[in-house]
């Protein structure tokens, strides 16, 4: 069974490899020092601090696994290229929530780049789902913790 490939920005890409680069470095060097001053103190079996050491590195280890994963299958957008005629991956998106007249703006990103404080949502993500594939001026519902929520497209960007 082939994998949906992961679109990533090229800044995520960045992100992602920088990220990788420093656990594969820097924490799995930290992790053996830590391991090998937890080892010191003697008797393994009650040793809290070997525990811990031993449980931060599977962890990293963890981590470097699913971002090899990641970058294995990933896709990097082509800004140039990106539509603004319908709403996709790397779009820039403004609604209206037509309950409050809110407007919101947002870019819409894969589910590996979602950052709420840059304002960068996943196409996966309620909102995300319901805009997907959309065009300026229609309205679109979307399931909210609180319920059902209606917004109309006001602008779609790159």
């Amino acid at each position: 069974m082939t994998q949906k490939p992961t679109i990533l920005s090229q800044e995520g890409l960045e992100k992602l490899e920088d990220e990788l680069e420093l656990l594969k470095t820097v924490k799995r060097r930290e992790m053996a020092g830590k391991i090998k001053v937890a080892m010191s103190f003697g008797d393994l079996s009650e040793n809290a601090e070997y525990d811990e050491a031993k449980n931060e590195q599977a962890m990293v280890e963890g981590r470097i696994l699913e971002i090899e994963a990641i970058l294995q299958n990933a896709a990097v957008l082509d800004t140039d290229s990106l539509d603004t005629e319908r709403i996709q991956i790397g779009n820039k998106v403004k609604l209206k929530a037509l309950k409050d007249e809110k407007e919101l703006v947002f870019t819409i990103v894969s589910s590996k780049e979602v950052n709420v404080r840059e304002k960068r949502i996943s196409d996966e993500s309620p909102v995300g789902k319901a805009v997907m594939g959309h065009q300026k001026g229609e309205v679109v519902d979307a399931e909210a913790p609180s319920g059902l929520a209606s917004y109309e497209i006001l602008e779609i960007s790159k």
